[in-house]
């Protein structure tokens, strides 16, 4: 009787456990990027308990994966570049749109980029360029360009993003090269004017730059659009400007890790998400750049409104993205190690 008991006991615990595992999804995505209310929701309507990390950059999340036992993540939210560089470690599976009701709400304009030209292994989440964020509440000097942050009026007051190609690609466009410019006398001339920025920066923040305005520990950000336009919220005196240089659009998207053990869930969640009142929810919260047609027709004012939410088309056009640089990276490593 006791074997019997002790064969169910472990019968029960195997089978338990099969079922609990399939019942899973480990996200790794960006902080601050789906309300915690959308993925309670998912939970409950699918049974799903969502495991959620975060990451503050590109180069983060890639450690995390390059590092991790096969199998720990299932679904990642990677930037453009780092998809391609993602796709030649092969580090990503296939995606199969035909499991994906929703996939038609995707804007046609974020689909097939370079960096996955037939969006094999990746589709668009979310987009977002950089803006400058002035407190006028506080400043009253006249700013139109990365160039203009270099007075020494502006001394240990601006926050940057903590994010070295955003960061050096600005120092690029500054100086009128390309934000990719691998050329090494280039890259010289953007250290230089990057260490006459560091006088003014107080804070590289890529998780909540938005914070140090609200509070006035500083009085110039340049950030992600949708924590500036969290700012604006916060104080209507807050000017969002767009810079001169051409600026850097980025374009995060969904890509299943390779070996994932949830595939199947992975692909719920991203169905789920992509669908039009689920994204509207989570852009109003994080109002980033929206690439979901459905969910345009249905957006509130407080989004459209707001210049830092809303990008005008013809600034998104006019933005550099950025693009996998290969083995240079090395250079903008070294670099970004002085700078910092």
């Amino acid at each position: 009787m006791k074997k019997i008991v002790c064969l169910l006991l472990l019968l029960f615990l195997v089978t338990g456990c099969s079922s609990n595992n399939e019942n899973v999804l480990n996200v790794l995505n960006w902080s601050s990027y789906i309300p915690d209310e959308v993925i309670r929701a998912f939970e409950e309507e699918t049974g799903i308990i969502v495991n959620y990390s975060t990451y503050s950059s590109n180069e983060e999340l890639l450690a995390k994966i390059s590092s991790a036992k096969t199998g720990t993540y299932d679904l990642i939210f990677p930037s453009d570049y780092m998809v391609e560089l993602m796709i030649k470690r092969d580090l990503l599976e296939k995606m199969d749109t035909s499991l994906l009701e929703n996939v038609s709400n995707l804007k046609e304009e974020y689909l097939g980029l370079e960096f996955d030209v037939n969006n094999e292994y990746s589709l668009p989440f979310l987009a977002t360029t950089i803006v400058i964020a002035v407190n006028r509440d506080h400043v009253t000097d006249p700013i139109s360009s990365y160039n203009d942050l270099l007075n020494e009026k502006f001394k240990n007051n601006i926050v940057l993003l903590d994010d070295q190609r955003i960061v050096i690609g600005m120092a690029n466009q500054a100086l009128g090269y390309s934000m990719n410019d691998v050329n090494a006398t280039h890259l010289d001339n953007a250290r230089d004017w990057l260490l006459t920025l560091k006088k003014n920066v107080k804070a590289f923040d890529s998780d909540s730059p938005k914070t140090f305005l609200i509070t006035n520990e500083v009085d110039i950000g340049v950030m992600w659009n949708a924590e500036a336009a969290l700012a604006l919220q916060s104080n209507p005196n807050i000017e969002i400007i767009y810079p001169l240089e051409n600026g850097a659009l980025s374009l995060d998207n969904y890509a299943i890790v390779k070996g994932s053990k949830n595939t199947e869930n992975a692909y719920k969640f991203i169905d789920y998400l992509l669908r039009a009142d689920v994204m509207k929810t989570i852009i109003e919260e994080y109002p980033y750049i929206n690439v979901n047609m459905e969910t345009e027709k249905i957006l509130d004012s407080s989004y459209l409104e707001n210049p830092a939410a809303n990008i005008p088309e013809e600034i998104i056009a006019k933005n550099e993205m950025v693009e996998n640089i290969g083995s240079d990276i090395s250079k903008y490593d070294r670099l970004w190690a002085e700078i910092k």
